[in-house]
Order: C-alpha cells, then structure tokens, then sequence
C-alpha cells in the first residue's frame, strides 16, 4: 500500500498516477485557451448577425443589396476579431463575453442608425450609419490600446486625483463661451473645428476612476455611524460633505448644462459605489432622499425639469403634445412601440423616422418597432448578461479598488440603460442620456469601449491572481492545491 501522507502532498506513488497538483496545472493552462475559442466563435456569430441584420434593413428599405454598407461593416468585424487577437496575446484570462456582447449591440446601433439614413435617403459619407462605424472603428482602436498600456488596473489607484481634475475639466469644458455649444437646449457639446462631442461622457470614466480611489482610502471614515433614526445608523454629521459636494456638483450640472439624465447618472454612480464601500444602507437613504428633495424643488423652479415632468404626466394632453419641445417625441415613440407589437414590422419595413431624433434619443423606440416586445427583451437581455458579468468581476477581485472600479463602470451602463428605457417607456421623466453601444455618437461610443476594455483588463488580472484553494482529490484522501 502506498503511504497515505504522500498522497496528501499530491506526489506520485506509482506509475501511471498523476498528481492533483499536476492536473491543476494542466487544467490552468487549458482555460485561457478555451476562453478565448469561446469568445472567437461568439464574436464570429455577433458579426454575422450585424451584417445579416444590415441586408434585411436593406432587403425591407430599398429592396435589393447594397454592397458599401455590407464592406464597410465586414472590414469593421475584422478590427474587432484584430482585438480579440490582441486579447489572447495580453489578455488570455479576460472575461469570454463582454466583446461580443457589445459587439452585438453596436452592430445592432449601426444597422438601425443606417436603416433611418435610407429613410431620409441619406447616403455616402455623409450619412449617420457610415459616421457611426467610423466612430466605431475609432472606439475599437482606443480600446485595443486601452487592453496594452493598461497592463494592471491597480496603476490607475496612483492617478486618482488626475482622473478627478481630468473629469472636472471634462464637465465645465461645454460651459466655456468660445468651444461649448447647446443642442436641443442642453449644454453639452464641445464644437472645436469641424468636430463635435460630449466630454461628459468620458467623464463618466474618469469619475469612476477617481471615485473608487478615493473610497478605498476615506471608507474607514465614511463608514462611522452616528444616531440610530427608526432602527437604523446614520453616519455622523462629519461624514457628509463628500455626498453633500456630489449631489451639489450633480445640481449644478442640472441647472447650468439642463441635463437631468446626466446629473442623475453622476450622482447614483457616487452614491452606488460609496454603498458597496461601506456597506451601510443609510447611505443609499440618504442620497436617494437627496435626490427627491432635489428633483421636486427642480420641478418648480427650473422650467425645463417642469417640462419634463409635465411632458412625463400628461404626454397626451393637446396643450403639451402641440408645444415647442412638448410630448410629440415621446407619443411617438410609444406609438412605435405599439405598431411594432409582440413580433416587430421587421428590419426596413417600419416607419421609424417619424420620431424626432431616433438614431440616438429614440433609438429604443425605433428597433422596438422593427425588432418587436421579443427584440427587445433579447436587447435588453444582452445588456443584463454584460451587467452582470461586470458584477461577477468586481467581486471575483482581492483589491478593493478593484471591485469598486468593476462595480462603478458596470453600473454606470445599467444605470444608463435604465434611465434611457425608463424615459422612452414613460417609466421616468424622459432624460437626455445615450443608449450604450446602440445611439449615434462617437463620444459615447468611445467611453463605452473604454469601459468595455477597462473591465477586460480587470478580468484578467483578478483571472490571474494567486488563489490557494484546498480541495480533496478523488480516491486519495484530502490535498493542498495551490492554482
């Protein structure tokens, strides 16, 4: 008989046994390579159905195929798979789903952005859907080079201050008088030259950044508890100015840019994260109270939150559907959604571009019209699987700024997702935020992908982290195996 200690410590006895340390071994050098094949063969589907979904827009628009918009979205699936690459070169143990979740839905974006450019007979260059893959294009790039230069997410903790001045600058830039512009009544664009973006969607990012390195150092302090009020702790009365500083900041933006989407965003972002830090419910009583008292004082003082509050309660009001920027966008869409019904008008045979502004605001509503309640649902279900594959990251972590970064990016997309569906159902009052991946415009995109890219390199890393785990192997008695 062989010595039971010698199989403990996993060393082979005889021929033909192998160790459990062994196979553990074997096995870790398997999963990155199975990963990758994994999220190779999806990303390969995802692309086939973005450009299937271009034909058929095709196919129910004009009638017949056009070729340029198929080449273009084909070239832009091989800069994709050229990320995939790059990802099992330095990234082999990142998560197998993110990139073609979002491959999917940005290719669903372009498909449906093109469809609404055949409508208003928008073609070549000029038109949205061919901008859109270029933006695309330029996103994937960013976030090959984001995957390459950030070799380990815990670099990041060191720039926290300039993530922070990088955010602040990023938000007051549409303010200055010569480059900031307003569009649809909302100060939000910076104009330099021919081109035009929203720095407060990058600043989402930069933000995320700072707010997980600023928790992981002031939590200790933040999760001090004061007076007890109705069975449970609030935090002392010290502990409130960086809440207080957030939800000002958040109000400012209301006020001065007229984005209630936005401030909203900014503030649950905060408010989520320094939930998770601290673990204390009273936090999230505390800013969800905040935001009430903020939003029913915005709703009588600041003409434009009424209007959407106004717009929200009474869409069908004659008044209010007649007016300049009333409920005309909003009762549309929803009439879209009711034309497209259970099943959808399909891809080119709806009318979508009666509703004002719905390659980006109301894209929602338009592929709900041709993609139907199913569409969707498969929609959104994408957005629930990347969410939570984003959570499942954050907290696989061993850092703490780590889990709070992976928590913070994730949940800005679940946040905005919910405020843009929200607004378009009536669910909400109606905001001016982007659905990620999806909506016209190339910042979005861009800090999307950067997000994306961000929770790639997180996955990786926590993948990759020493774990000892005891286990006991099958026949031999318990052993210590180190993976």
């Amino acid at each position: 008989m062989p010595n039971s200690a010698s199989r403990t410590l996993g060393t082979p006895v005889e021929a033909g046994v192998r160790s459990p340390l062994t196979t553990s071994i074997r096995l870790k050098l398997r999963v990155p390579a199975r990963l990758r094949n994994l999220e190779l063969a999806l990303v390969l589907l995802a692309i086939a159905i973005n450009i299937a979904a271009i034909s058929l827009v095709q196919l129910g628009a004009i009638g017949h195929l056009e070729f340029t918009a198929i080449g273009l979205d084909a070239l832009l699936g091989v800069l994709i798979v050229a990320l995939h690459v790059t990802l099992r070169v330095v990234a082999p143990d990142a998560d197998p789903l993110i990139l073609p979740i979002i491959t999917l839905l940005n290719g669903l974006g372009i498909a449906m952005i093109y469809r609404l450019d055949l409508a208003d007979k928008s073609y070549g260059w000029g038109s949205a859907g061919i901008r859109q893959i270029l933006w695309t294009a330029i996103a994937v790039g960013i976030a090959i080079a984001v995957v390459i230069v950030v070799r380990n997410h815990r670099v990041l903790q060191r720039y926290r201050f300039v993530a922070m001045f990088v955010g602040i600058v990023l938000l007051l830039l549409p303010m200055l008088p010569i480059v900031g512009s307003a569009k649809n009544g909302a100060r939000l664009w910076v104009d330099i030259g021919p081109f035009s973006f929203q720095p407060g969607e990058l600043a989402k990012v930069a933000l995320a950044i700072f707010f997980a390195g600023y928790l992981v150092t002031a939590r200790d302090s933040l999760s001090m508890v004061g007076r007890r009020i109705l069975g449970m702790r609030f935090p002392r009365a010290r502990d409130l100015g960086p809440i207080l500083v957030v939800f000002a900041s958040s109000m400012l933006v209301l006020v001065f840019q007229h984005d209630l989407g936005v401030a909203l965003l900014y503030f649950g972002l905060f408010l989520v994260m320094l939930y998770v830090a601290t673990g204390r419910g009273s936090w999230v009583v505390l800013g969800l109270s905040m935001l009430v008292v903020g939003g029913a004082i915005a709703s009588q003082v600041l003409s434009y939150v009424n209007g959407r509050f106004a717009t929200w309660l009474n869409p069908f009001d004659p008044k209010i559907y007649d007016e300049q920027g009333g409920s005309y966008q909003l009762v549309q869409g929803l009439f879209g959604f009711a034309n497209g019904g259970l099943l959808g008008t399909g891809l080119g045979r709806g009318r979508p571009d009666i509703t004002p502004l719905a390659n980006s605001d109301y894209i929602i509503a338009a592929l709900g019209e041709e993609l139907g309640l199913i569409g969707i649902f498969a929609i959104l279900g994408l957005y629930l699987l990347f969410v939570s594959r984003g959570f499942r990251i954050a907290f696989a972590g061993q850092d703490d700024f780590g889990r709070l970064l992976g928590v913070g990016l994730s949940f800005a997309i679940a946040l905005q997702v919910f405020v843009v569906v929200g607004g378009v159902t009536r669910v909400i009052p109606l905001t001016g935020l982007t659905t990620p991946f999806l909506a016209a415009g190339g910042s979005s995109l861009v800090a999307n992908w950067i997000i994306a890219a961000l929770l790639l390199r997180l996955s990786d890393t926590v993948r990759n982290q020493p774990r000892l785990i005891v286990e006991a192997a099958p026949d031999v008695g318990a052993g210590m195996v180190v993976r």
